[in-house]
């Protein structure tokens, strides 16, 4: 049965100290224009990325596959200590909605296994239309456990997904609840689910994929996550990429843990 990443690695860049269990990233690995002066000079954007922040979100995996020559050159263009996740397929949670066979989910986790130890937690996003069945959710699960032991996140964007009853069931399977913003409802926006890994996805408010976050939200952000990072894995993930907001954002955060740290 594949494995999870340990919750003490070492973190890529010296932002965040090295004993912490926090990561911040971009989905994606773009450096913005204004933004290549804080990059070294040479190498891919991967590369010059993986010097700057210790994490990063593989978002291309939701509309094709990679052959593992690509996933292997991906997990051997960075520090030791930098971390992927990697979104799930959506043949697998949009077009199937949850009910596919045994070989599809096979074939995606034989791809993100060769990121070998620096593959982080996998992340389910649901649609927006898919509502709660308890027998379809945990009959998924329970395929999805029968073959992989690692971190796993969900994020679903229905109503019917947020109660007790859910989230018990996630943590039956060991399966974390995005906290996301902008939120398809308030309880949305907090983590939830398993506890050992807490996984923020801030999309842009009140621009989706456009607005940038305050420095109150980040620094209210730094402390939650500081706090967080006593037991769990600790992720946030900016994905406010289209003005390029999403960079300084996380490299803000980044400072801002560090501040904290050192309180």
């Amino acid at each position: 049965m594949r494995n999870a990443e340990s919750s003490d690695a070492t973190l890529a860049n010296g932002d965040l100290p090295v004993e912490s269990p926090i990561r911040v990233g971009c989905a994606g690995w773009n450096i913005p224009k204004q933004f290549a002066k804080h990059a070294i000079s040479t190498g891919s954007h991967l590369e010059r990325y993986s010097q700057l922040l210790n994490c990063s979100e593989i978002n291309s995996s939701f509309y094709r596959p990679h052959r593992n020559t690509t996933w292997q050159r991906w997990r051997d263009s960075v520090p030791t200590g930098f971390r992927f996740s990697v979104k799930m397929p959506r043949t697998i949670t949009h077009d199937a909605k949850l009910n596919c066979d045994s070989q599809t989910l096979s074939l995606f986790l034989d791809q993100v296994s060769c990121l070998g130890g620096k593959l982080g937690p996998i992340l389910m996003q649901l649609p927006p239309s898919l509502h709660f069945d308890p027998s379809r959710a945990r009959s998924f699960l329970s395929l999805l456990r029968q073959s992989y032991a690692g971190a796993v996140v969900c994020e679903p964007r229905h109503p019917s997904w947020f109660d007790d009853g859910v989230n018990e069931l996630l943590a039956e399977f060991r399966i974390g609840r995005v906290g996301a913003d902008p939120a398809c409802v308030a309880a949305g926006s907090r983590p939830a689910g398993d506890g050992s890994v807490v996984y923020y996805r801030l999309h842009g408010s009140p621009q989706r994929y456009y607005s940038a976050y305050s420095n109150d939200f980040l620094r209210a952000l730094a402390a939650q996550m500081k706090t967080a990072a006593r037991r769990s894995q600790t992720w946030c993930i900016f994905d406010n990429t289209a003005s390029g907001a999403a960079f300084d954002n996380a490299r803000e955060l980044a400072i801002k843990l560090k501040q904290h740290c050192a309180v």
